[in-house]
């Protein structure tokens, strides 16, 4: 798929306009401080490391590679010309090849508008179109309005890794999610 191409224009709960789209090169600086943002925060999600701009570089332009060659699927959310959300469906291989695993992230501020449920809408639908059977995630046990979410769109709760994590001096569960698209 090409980078930059829109796949819908949504209105967010707070009524801002959001566009989801793929990521195209220029998106480079926003999607370094989305993530480096998230780790500021101690949001719940396994890196707690800022990124590089060398590293995100490197990133950036191996995921844009892999996104034209049809392999993975990208989508961002751009709020006033800045992305503010970025997602992923990375099909496997061999005999798991039916299987595309999905990640996603919300700069705070973001949340709670409907951002995210309708970007998992959107990577559902890809989904469908990739051929793929089966999509899976993983989420922090304490992560409640992101299982929220995937609930709502059809993942369901296929199993726990026991304190997979550990942050903030705890350890945390991982919630492993899965949705059949037969």
């Amino acid at each position: 798929m090409k980078a930059g191409k829109v796949v819908r224009i949504i209105s967010a709960k707070d009524g801002q306009r959001v566009v989801l789209r793929t990521p195209k090169w220029e998106d480079l600086d926003d999607l370094l401080e989305l993530i480096n943002s998230l780790v500021e925060e101690g949001a719940e999600i396994i890196r707690n490391e800022k990124v590089s701009r060398e590293e995100e570089i490197d990133w950036l332009s191996k995921s844009l590679a892999s996104l034209e060659k049809d392999k993975v699927f990208f989508l961002v959310a751009e709020v006033d010309g800045k992305v503010i959300a970025s997602s992923d469906i990375h099909p496997l291989n061999g005999s798991e090849r039916h299987v595309g695993v999905l990640g996603i992230i919300i700069k705070n501020g973001f949340r709670d508008v409907g951002v995210g449920t309708e970007m998992m809408k959107a990577l559902v639908e890809q989904a469908y179109k990739m051929g793929l059977k089966v999509l899976t995630l993983t989420v922090f046990a304490t992560n409640k309005r992101a299982i929220h979410v995937y609930e709502n769109v059809g993942f369901v709760r296929t199993g726990v890794i026991p304190k997979k994590h550990f942050k903030d001096g705890r350890y945390i569960d991982e919630i492993i999610m899965t949705k059949l698209l037969e």
